[in-house]
């Protein structure tokens, strides 16, 4: 069975309607079998981001809540691989969810990564390997 990756800004088009990706996220979150996989960082960037948006957090903690999204990573387990990538992609520069993300690939073969970031193109697990990526192909 496959599993998703969720990125910051794949989840802030899902739940926000003024956003330019909003209907390629809805139209792509009807296909993708849940939950969502993310991790905290992702989970604190989409909180700073919909805390304004009416009923932004509700639909956060409801995702949450009824299983749509899943947590599942031990940041602190995987801490030296995860600051290792951020070093190794220090020009882009990635962000600590950006890495937690990839590491997340890195320990799921079958997964591939809901985002709207355009460094996940560049992004590699295990070093060399492309991230199967479900992204607008304009990005």
């Amino acid at each position: 069975m496959s599993v998703v990756l969720a990125d910051t800004g794949a989840l802030v088009a899902l739940l926000d309607r003024r956003e330019q990706f909003h209907p390629w996220a809805a139209e792509q979150a009807e296909t993708l079998q849940p939950p969502l996989v993310i991790c905290e960082p992702v989970l604190t960037e989409v909180c700073f981001l919909l805390a304004g948006l009416p009923g932004g957090l509700a639909a956060i903690r409801h995702n949450l809540a009824a299983g749509v999204w899943k947590l599942e990573f031990d940041l602190a387990a995987e801490q030296r691989r995860v600051f290792a990538l951020m070093v190794t992609y220090a020009d882009q520069p990635m962000s600590l969810a950006d890495a937690c993300l990839v590491r997340m690939a890195e320990l799921r073969a079958n997964s591939s990564v809901f985002t709207l970031d355009g460094h996940f193109r560049i992004y590699r697990r295990n070093r060399r390997q492309v991230l199967p990526l479900i992204i607008p192909p304009e990005l």
